[in-house]
């Protein structure tokens, strides 16, 4: 009672395979994508063209001149950095997490020319090796200091480890 093109079962079947076959076929990318769509939002495991996407997206748009390796990291402290913003110990972590360096010095209590205390003044001391990152690192501290808070930015020698004296 079936019409003549379901009567012709082997053949039908022949057919409904092949059909499906190439449909599973345009299907695969789109489902290869899905199983892994958690690397796509997981800036150590993301391809390098999004993670200046995922950095947008964390308010993190800087020139990171440091390399992809700490624009990545900078994505992945992005809710700690968050946590930290406008204290020194955001400033630090931010800077450090931006170069890789931890030798960074905070002077919280920067004198004057007449002895006294600046306030609201900071200076912070960056090693001389990060001079050619000083618009990463001058942009870093303008947006992670309080806005009524100004602040000097100096490089230093770092000093090489030599024998210690007896």
């Amino acid at each position: 009672m079936l019409p003549g093109v379901f009567q012709q079962a082997p053949q039908m079947g022949l057919r409904l395979k092949a059909l499906l076959d190439a449909m599973e076929g345009f299907h695969a990318p789109s489902e290869a994508a899905l199983a892994e769509v958690d690397a796509l939002f997981d800036p150590r495991r993301t391809p390098d063209g999004f993670v200046s996407f995922l950095a947008r997206w964390m308010d993190l748009e800087l020139p990171v001149t440091t390399g992809l390796g700490r624009l990545r990291e900078l994505v992945a402290a992005g809710a700690e950095l968050s946590q930290w913003r406008g204290t020194a110990r955001g400033l630090l972590l931010f800077l450090s997490t931006a170069t890789g360096r931890r030798d960074f010095e905070l002077d919280e209590c920067v004198l004057g020319p007449d002895g006294i205390p600046r306030a609201f003044h900071i200076c912070l001391r960056a090693p001389e090796e990060l001079m050619p990152h000083r618009a990463l690192l001058e942009q870093i501290i303008h947006r992670e200091k309080p806005a009524y808070v100004t602040y000097e930015l100096h490089f230093t020698a770092t000093e090489a480890a030599g024998p210690s004296a007896p």
